[in-house]
Order: structure tokens, then sequence, then C-alpha cells
């Protein structure tokens, strides 16, 4: 790219920046923080891809806080305690083996979560 491309872009890139702060409406830069149009494609299209997971692991939660109501009651029934804290230190130590140390810290607001819906 030479001298004069790189200024005719970067005057072309303010100018729609300036236009899009004019209307109010901020361009797929501003909004993902990349300095290129392709990067902030790539972007965008990332972020929508984690937005779908978000919502994926959000309903497997809810799932997982719904069979672990079942799990309680069930054992609160046959006279059990709500809850099993040798269960729990094998969940922690699964997500802690797969994860390092903020698995430990997922899997304890994980448990917390499900404990108790009964």
């Amino acid at each position: 790219m030479t001298a004069a491309t790189a200024t005719a872009t970067a005057t072309a890139t303010s100018a729609t920046a300036s236009a899009a702060s004019a209307t109010g409406s901020p361009t797929a830069a501003e909004k993902t923080g990349a300095r290129t149009t392709e990067a902030a494609d790539v972007i965008t299209g990332a972020r929508e891809r984690i937005d779908a997971l978000d919502d994926r692991i959000i309903g497997l939660i809810q799932e997982r806080m719904a069979v672990s109501a079942v799990i309680q009651e069930a054992r609160i029934t046959s006279g059990g305690r709500r809850v099993n804290l040798s269960r729990e230190m094998e969940v922690l130590g699964h997500y802690s083996d797969a994860l390092g140390k903020p698995g430990t810290s997922l899997a304890m607001t994980l448990l917390e979560l499900c404990r108790g819906r009964v």
C-alpha cells in the first residue's frame, strides 16, 4: 500500500466515522474496536457465534438446574440431605481438571445455581 493510498483510506474511514457519529449510529469499527472493515466483519461474525453459544450454555445450565432439582427431591424424599458434598467435590475436580483454577470458580457458580431448587 502506498502512502497516498493509506492516506486516502484513512481519510475515507475518518469521513465515514464522522458521518456515522453525526447520525448517532456508530460504525462497525467503533462497535468492535477494529481498525479495518475486514477485522470488524470478522469480529461481528465471531460475536454472533459467541451470542449463539451463550444462549446454548444458558439453556444447558437451566437443564442442569432441573435435573439437579430431581436429584435433590429424590434424596430429600428418601430422608437424605439436600446436598451431597462428596459429589460436589467430584464436580469441582472435574471442572478444575478440564479448565484449571477458573474451572473451579465456574463449578462453584453452577453448584450454587443448582442448590435448593426443591
